[in-house]
């Protein structure tokens, strides 16, 4: 767990300073909503999962997937493999883009799982598929 937490903690604070990535939703980054109660609650580690949204909408989104070598698309999360998938195609596939913006799902984005491996394996995988986004 130590592991996870680290790697989704290191993995949130880049995609937050990310050009093209316009939100970071995870407990562990100051200016998530759920912040303060993370830092309460679970002063280890928040945990191993983050969403985030591509600028770009939908078509950055596939074009991301589409560049991923290490990380796996999986609708399955909390493994030791980093996962990904994108909701508004896999888990919410049934819904219209307004449907997915009343759910809080952004055409643009993306679930991570982060696992524990290297975490600069995991931030150059992440690279060089928002590069492609």
């Amino acid at each position: 767990m130590e592991r996870h937490c680290f790697n989704a903690q290191k993995t949130a604070e880049f995609l937050a300073s990310h050009e093209k990535v316009s939100r970071v939703i995870f407990p562990g980054l100051p200016g998530d909503k759920y912040h303060a109660l993370a830092e309460k609650y679970l002063p280890n580690g928040s945990c191993g999962v983050i969403s985030f949204e591509l600028e770009g909408g939908r078509e950055a989104a596939v074009r991301f997937m589409d560049s991923l070598e290490m990380a796996n698309i999986c609708t399955h999360v909390a493994a030791s493999k980093t996962m990904v998938l994108h909701p508004a195609s896999h888990t919410h596939r049934q819904m219209n883009d307004e449907q997915l913006r009343e759910a809080g799902v952004s055409p643009g984005m993306i679930r991570l799982s982060v696992g524990i491996e290297h975490i600069d394996d995991i931030l150059a995988d992440l690279e060089k598929a928002l590069k492609n986004a």
